[in-house]
């Protein structure tokens, strides 16, 4: 079972809208995720026109995959990289750290984490 970066199980980020690597509402992971998406964030306005001037546009629906585009007030697995581009710009959104998988902390250290912990 997975484990979050608290230490207990991984539980739900989201299932309205689905979210995770595999459409289960979790940010689990396994070795052919390729963007790591296993940080659950909530979604700001603000966070989402980063994201679109970064090149990945969230708020933008992609019907051919499901994918009803983001608002903010919404929580999402988030590509770890991006949200360590977020942070390192000053706009990282806040993070579900129970829905937040464990292998995050290879790259970022708790305290950090729980500085931007949904409260």
């Amino acid at each position: 079972m997975a484990k979050n970066v608290l230490g207990g199980s991984l539980i739900a980020c989201s299932e309205d809208p689905m979210t995770g690597f595999f459409r289960n509402g979790k940010c689990d992971t396994r070795s052919d995720d390729q963007g790591m998406h296993t940080i659950c964030v909530l979604m700001t306005d603000e966070f989402l026109l980063f994201s679109k001037e970064c090149g990945n546009d969230l708020s933008a629906p992609m019907p051919e995959y499901g994918f009803p585009g983001l608002v903010g007030g919404d929580y999402w697995c988030l590509c770890l990289s991006r949200w360590i581009q977020a942070f390192d710009a000053g706009m990282a959104p806040q993070i579900k750290l129970e829905s937040t998988h464990a292998s995050v902390l290879e790259f970022v250290e708790l305290p950090q984490l729980q500085e931007y912990a949904v409260r």
